[in-house]
């Protein structure tokens, strides 16, 4: 799935990941591909962006934010956020 996080200044970040874990006002959210669309709002924490082929390890890049909306459409994650 593409993840594109934008903030009010900036384009953050825009690649193909295998999974995204965000963090829900209501706990932890891992988003895969293809999954159900959603519109939900997110809380301080950091938005977790794992690569296709990445291993056990799960290197990954992180991303702070303080508040925001994610949403879910047509396998595109579009995150934006207050960092």
């Amino acid at each position: 799935m593409k993840l594109i996080i934008l903030t009010s200044r900036e384009r953050l970040y825009r690649d193909e990941v295998k999974e995204a874990i965000l963090p829900g006002r209501d706990g932890e959210l891992s988003v895969w591909d293809f999954h159900q669309p959603f519109l939900c709002r997110l809380r301080r924490g950091y938005i977790e962006a794992v690569k296709p082929g990445a291993g056990s390890a799960r290197p990954a890049r992180l991303f702070l934010v303080k508040d925001g909306l994610a949403k879910m459409r047509g396998n595109v994650l579009t995150v934006l956020a207050e960092v």
